[in-house]
């Protein structure tokens, strides 16, 4: 009797980092000992220190990616390594690698294809003061736009699934590539999950690389054109509602005093209003039909995102089932 063949999920730790020499070799190590089993990829955004090399001497594979941003180095390591699951974290030590099986666990059992790890203590470190507000800003943002599936949209711990690595097209470059993730995963209404882990302070001599207003003001670029781009309805709606309000504010006393007097003296007002007004309809008209674009797009969007194997099990079955379909003088279908 044919036994059963079971495959353990192949993991893939990423580690994207920039200047992380006091900190990487003890996370590569930490991860090592936690995930014994795990590949652990550390990907150097052009570290002027000895970031590079104190990972590989502690294990793990090292690739440079030369485009500045943590967005570009997340587009590289998605599209370079193939994997059934994903976690990734900071090399800067403030994520506990002790807490990746739990993250690990919760996307199996739950079934979904997003775990966060939201940051417990944020605020505990006195210059984190700046960047625990805007946190709290930007969640209370996130979620009167986009939805209340996620309560840290910044956190840099996560793991995934192969369906969700693969399909994320991920077009941000910088610190505003958790904010798209998020929007991506609530957009396409994926299975995501969280849970509250404690966030740990850097050591003496690291510093953050995350600017509190430069960054601060890119994530709010990023939150419009994602509003853009997945309600473009609600987004064009607002300008056209804004141009309509303004409009009518101009227009009615020249309309009050026409009524009146039969006379229309302010005529550049009256222009102007109805210039409002023009502006106002083809704002609403914009956003309907984007409104259907955006729709396509969606479908398509989750249409691929069926269409990806969820794993190496999902592989191996399509590529049995290929074989088996094959006989003599046929070739497999393509995949």
């Amino acid at each position: 009797m044919p036994q059963e063949v079971r495959y353990e999920p192949a993991i893939a730790v990423l580690l994207p980092c920039y200047n992380e020499e006091l900190t990487i070799a003890d996370v590569v190590r930490r991860f090592r000992e936690t995930l014994p089993t795990a590949a652990i990829y550390v990907y150097d955004n052009n570290s002027r220190d000895l970031t590079a090399l104190r990972a590989r001497a502690a294990g793990a594979n090292v690739i440079r990616e030369p485009r500045q941003g943590k967005g570009n180095v997340v587009r590289r390591m998605f599209a370079d390594i193939e994997a059934d699951i994903y976690l990734m974290a900071d090399g800067d030590g403030t994520y506990a690698p002790e807490d990746a099986p739990q993250l690990i666990n919760t996307l199996l059992t739950e079934r979904s294809d997003m775990v966060v790890g939201t940051r417990r203590g944020v605020t505990d470190d006195a210059g984190r003061t700046g960047h625990a507000f805007g946190n709290s800003v930007f969640n209370r943002l996130y979620k009167w736009l986009f939805g209340s599936e996620f309560t840290d949209i910044f956190s840099g711990y996560r793991a995934f699934t192969r369906r969700f690595v693969k399909s994320f097209p991920a077009v941000s470059g910088g610190f505003e590539i958790e904010t798209e993730m998020s929007v991506h995963a609530s957009q396409l209404k994926l299975p995501v999950s969280e849970i509250g882990l404690d966030y740990g302070r850097r050591p003496e001599g690291s510093s953050s690389k995350l600017s509190t207003y430069r960054d601060g003001a890119k994530i709010l670029w990023m939150f419009a054109m994602l509003m853009k781009e997945t309600q473009p309805l609600r987004f064009f709606g607002a300008f056209a509602v804004l141009f309509l309000a303004s409009s009518l504010f101009l227009m009615m006393p020249v309309l009050i005093e026409f009524v009146e007097t039969g006379l229309v003296p302010r005529m550049p007002t009256w222009v102007l209003s109805v210039g409002l007004l023009l502006l106002s309809m083809l704002a609403a008209v914009t956003g309907l039909i984007l409104d259907s674009v955006s729709r396509g797009r969606a479908e398509q969007k989750r249409i691929f995102y069926l269409s990806m194997p969820s794993g190496r099990v999902e592989r191996e079955r399509a590529s049995a089932l290929a074989t088996l379909e094959t006989g003599p003088g046929k070739t497999p279908r393509a995949a």
